[in-house]
């Protein structure tokens, strides 16, 4: 045998090319593949070996080839036109961020989440989480939004599925080779590594930093894989989501507090940090002890200043949604930590819990950052509504639907899952640079204009894309499974591009419901088997490796899909991922959803469907739930309520034929000269409806008005004051203490007396303050109808005029009108909000007191 010393030779640029590295390394070329179009012509073939990946195909191509482009004038016109693209975009002074805050262009957030979906070669993300945290970033580099943003650097990635002969998945881990990757090691000054370190149970555990940059943002990620760690610690970060709840909580520690300690390395210093569910909330612990430290001050006062600091996202809608560590494991890989923050550990532990918990054994990621986050929200209405339900424990004496638990219905980066050659018919027809306008609605109103033969054209030939890609997805797991070619044949020769198309992808947890449509099989016997109008369903999902009812279900439709009525109508697809995913989301021609209601957050297959002509056939929750207006879809069910899941189920499965039978079937086959024209109608809907207002543009001007810029405007204006701070947490104190001593009375307050719907009344109350001033105070007016129950709906609240006040005795007297505006039984009462410019949510204190007399 010979012995071979290994050289690595790297193929050099021509220097009219040169820019292809910088830019290959920079993942804007994510959602501007134009670029990505001068790599297929220097090498179809490589191009495709790589996996289209730039970085890896830089590092392998011919040199000859490099230097014969370099002197195709075609080509290198489209290259000059992708590099002014690339550094007009960067270098862009006008950005919708810089045009509307223009006083907070020194401010900085920082944006942590556990997984990131940006490309289909970067294999850190498992599913909606990371897909929203990838477009998160994506839109807020479009929008110029100053944001850094952290995460974990998986170097096993998340799985890759397989599916065996009987239908169950397996899971297969491969290492990714950073050095292909558009991932940069960051360095020191010095020109080193940057590693720095946290304690875990009082020992160190090192961590190397890396960059991945999303047009204007930097992601850092987190690595404990180097040589400084033990080989337990060296694990820590090399799965997704992988091993016990000990490997969690590592996890979870290195992405909050790792994170924050990174960026203060870096000599970055945010104005605010946004939680993407609560992985990452140990960073709050973190921040209260740096400002501790550098501040001087109280621990009270530090979580004060990390209040007005920190966004906190929730995505579940259901209590276990949440990690949920036990106190034993907390105070393992915490002990010491609350010492120096001048609190007992008992305290320590409080913080994850809700205030009236009686067995305190576990400690509850999400209500940590509920408790000090100062603005929360879910991810959509009814996701809002469910977080301020679910968690209205955390503020026990808030009514639930006042929780202090916001909304910012999730959305999707358009530019990223609009299919390319949609995008060029977009080009087209919508005003010019419509890209920069994505999040405004009168943006999509020109979609009209598209020709309904040039819109189905283009989405015919999407669908003949998707259908070869389902051909060779599905060839490759039966053969590889032991079939015949025969058998094999007989199922994929039936693929139908002129077939009614119905696509459900997504992940395989159990309320999302996958085999909801097989319920009744002799029914879908008959829906599948009209050969005059022919129907096939396409399915694709990983379940979690540990999730065995999940992997059940993807076992049941296997099944389902080789019983003989079913062979080459019912298709999975194996290892569904970002770049099927694509396919899927513009190739079907109805997307199909049927959560068990209220228990999807939000879901964003749906949204991106929807902006690529695919119209959506779902369960009125999540998204849906606001998008759909009965001209741009179908809805399953109603929004009734449910005495059992298998009745649920059974009206839900009812629905979906119902709908099928008698609407989107016979609408899809109304076809004249092979257009159904009321079905592009609908797809027209769905777009113009859908495009701008689900879109992370929307979002991301939603999360910067009405959460990133009042956390920054707080800060600058108070936070960053200690004596305003310190005057704050005294005011707090004061209210503490003195809280359940006010005393609200009413005199002559008009009652069991009839008026006219759309009169109003005048209704008076006083209220004696014990050591609490009258401007830390709101006094309301509360009413609504009385129900049947005696409950009350449709309430409306009124801050109350103060009319008289007397500061010696500390007594106030205050009036409101109350307007009646339709008939019934209305009833009306008094309470009194903290209140303080400084105070972010009144109901963040917890503190509300009602008239007793």
């Amino acid at each position: 045998m010979y012995i071979f010393n290994k050289v690595t030779v790297m193929p050099q640029l021509p220097k009219k090319i040169d820019q292809l590295d910088k830019i290959s390394n920079n993942l804007w070329w994510a959602w501007n593949t134009e670029f990505l179009k001068l790599f297929k012509q220097i090498d179809i073939d490589l191009w495709e070996s790589c996996q289209k990946n730039p970085v890896k195909f830089l590092k392998l191509v011919d040199q000859e080839k490099l230097e014969n482009i370099a002197k195709d004038t075609s080509f290198l016109t489209q290259y000059s036109q992708n590099v002014s693209n690339f550094e007009n975009y960067m270098k862009s002074k006008t950005t919708w961020f810089s045009k509307n805050y223009p006083e907070n262009k020194d401010n900085l957030i920082a944006y942590f989440s556990a997984e990131y979906g940006l490309d289909q070669i970067l294999p850190i993300y498992s599913g909606g989480l990371g897909m929203l945290s990838g477009d998160h970033l994506k839109s807020a580099s479009d929008l110029g939004i100053p944001l850094v943003a952290i995460g974990l650097l998986y170097k096993n990635g998340y799985f890759n599925q397989k599916i065996n002969a009987q239908g169950w998945q397996t899971s297969e881990y491969k290492n990714i080779e950073l050095n292909d990757l558009p991932i940069l090691p960051v360095k020191t000054k010095s020109g080193e590594d940057m590693i720095i370190s946290i304690k875990d149970g009082g020992k160190n555990v090192y961590i190397k930093a890396w960059k991945v940059l999303v047009g204007r943002v930097t992601l850092y990620l987190l690595d404990t894989d180097i040589e400084e760690n033990t080989e337990e610690n060296r694990t820590t970060t090399l799965a997704l989501y992988g091993g016990d709840q000990e490997m969690r909580i590592k996890q979870e520690m290195v992405l909050g507090i790792g994170g924050v300690t990174l960026l203060k390395e870096l000599g970055l210093n945010p104005t605010v940090y946004h939680m993407n569910e609560g992985h990452s909330s140990f960073l709050v612990l973190e921040l209260i002890k740096n400002i501790m430290e550098e501040k001087k001050v109280s621990f009270q006062i530090a979580k004060d200043i990390v209040t007005a600091k920190t966004v906190f996202t929730t995505h579940t809608p259901v209590p276990a949604g949440n990690d949920i560590f036990p106190v034993e494991l907390v105070t393992k890989h915490f002990d010491g930590f609350w010492s120096p923050l001048g609190i007992t550990k008992d305290e320590f532990l409080s913080m994850g819990m809700k205030p009236k918990e009686d067995k305190k054994t576990s400690f509850n990621m999400g209500i940590l950052a509920l408790k000090i986050a100062g603005k929360k929200n879910g991810v959509s209405k009814l996701h809002g509504a469910v977080s301020r339900e679910l968690f209205g424990e955390v503020w026990p004496e808030i009514a639930s639907n006042e929780s202090p638990i916001t909304y910012v219905t999730n959305g999707i980066h358009t530019c990223t899952w609009l299919a390319p050659t949609l995008k060029e018919l977009y080009n087209k027809y919508l005003t010019p640079y419509w890209q920069d306008k994505i999040h405004e609605n009168e943006t999509w109103g020109k979609i009209e204009n598209i020709p309904d033969a040039e819109l189905w054209d283009v989405h015919q030939k999407r669908k003949e894309k998707l259908l070869k890609l389902v051909k060779d997805n599905v060839t490759n797991r039966l053969k590889n499974n032991g079939m015949h070619y025969e058998t094999i044949n007989e199922i994929t020769s039936k693929l139908n591009p002129n077939a009614l198309t119905i696509g459900f992808a997504r992940r395989f947890a159990t309320y999302k419901r996958a085999t909801l449509i097989f319920k009744d099989l002799e029914r879908m016997t008959q829906i599948l088997n009209d050969d005059s109008k022919p129907v096939q369903l396409i399915f694709a999902g990983k379940a979690h490796p540990k999730d065995v009812e999940g992997q059940e279900l993807i076992k049941r439709i296997h099944e389902i899909s080789l019983m003989p009525q079913f062979k080459g109508k019912i298709f999975l697809l194996e290892n569904y991922n970002m770049e099927n995913s694509k396919l899927l989301i513009s190739g079907v021609d109805v997307w199909l959803n049927n959560p068990r209601r209220p228990m999807e957050a939000s879901g964003t297959s749906g949204e991106k469907a929807a902006v690529n002509g695919v119209i959506n056939f779902s369960i009125l929750d999540g998204w849906w739930a606001e998008g759909y207006n009965q001209k741009n879809g179908w809805a399953i069910g109603t929004n009734r309520e449910f005495d059992s899941y298998e009745e649920q189920d059974s009206f839900d499965s009812q629905s979906i034929y119902n709908i099928l039978e008698n609407k989107i079937i016979p609408m899809y086959y109304n076809k004249q000269n092979g257009i159904s024209t009321e079905w592009i109608t609908t797809m027209k809907n769905s777009i113009i409806s859908n495009g701008g207002k689900y879109s992370t543009a929307r979002m991301l001007t939603d999360y910067t008005k009405d959460l990133y810029i009042p956390l920054c405007n707080i800060t600058t204006k108070y936070y960053n004051n200690l004596d305003l701070v310190t005057e704050f947490n005294q005011i707090k104190s004061d209210m503490y203490k003195n809280w359940d001593d006010i005393e609200i009375t009413q005199g002559n307050n008009l009652d069991n007396i009839s008026t006219n719907a759309g009169g109003e009344i005048e209704v008076y109350c006083t209220v004696k303050l014990p050591n609490i001033n009258q401007e830390n105070i709101e006094t309301q007016a509360y009413y609504g109808k009385i129900l049947d129950n005696g409950t009350i709906e449709n309430i409306n609240i009124t801050t109350m005029e103060l009319i008289e006040k007397d500061d010696e005795n500390k007594v106030y007297k205050y009036k409101a009108k109350i307007d009646f505006k339709t008939g019934g039984n209305y009833g009306y009462t008094f309470r009194v909000m903290p209140k303080s410019d400084m105070l972010l949510d009144s109901s963040n204190l917890n503190l509300i007191k009602w008239i007793t007399k």
